[in-house]
């Protein structure tokens, strides 16, 4: 069994190479990008690079029922993203995340160092690593 001073943090094996959206994108666009890549959601970065919110199927489906009643697409990412962000700092050791993980309906969640986004992490990053552990 791995002790928990050297298990791995979240920094170690979230993804790095990010789908991100502006607030100003164009809804349809970006619900087309998280479809065809097969995401749950993309953090939403605004001019400065800040993370001010997360695209998530759910929000998109939101987009699709709106769509439906007014039978046009229409819509900005801000006008349907998630504003309340939960994140994960990367330090935190997989065992923590995997907690977060339990605690709350995210499939992913977006991964700060100082403030600032570094990654992602979703459920199969957390499934994978702690696989790992136990081989």
């Amino acid at each position: 069994m791995t002790e928990p001073s050297k298990l791995p943090t979240v920094g170690q094996i979230m993804t790095q190479d990010l789908v991100t959206f502006t607030p100003e994108r164009e809804i349809v666009d970006a619900m087309t990008i998280l479809i065809d890549r097969h995401l749950s959601g993309a953090p939403v970065l605004d001019e400065t690079g800040k993370l001010v919110g997360v695209l998530s199927k759910k929000d998109c489906l939101r987009a699709a029922v709106n769509a439906s009643y007014y039978q046009q697409w229409g819509g900005k990412v801000s006008d349907f993203m998630t504003i309340n962000i939960q994140t994960l700092d990367a330090d935190l050791d997989v065992m923590a995340a995997t907690q977060a993980f339990l605690t709350s309906p995210y499939r992913r969640f977006p991964v700060t160092s100082n403030g600032e986004l570094v990654g992602q992490i979703s459920r199969i990053d957390l499934l994978r690593s702690l696989s790992d552990l136990w081989k």
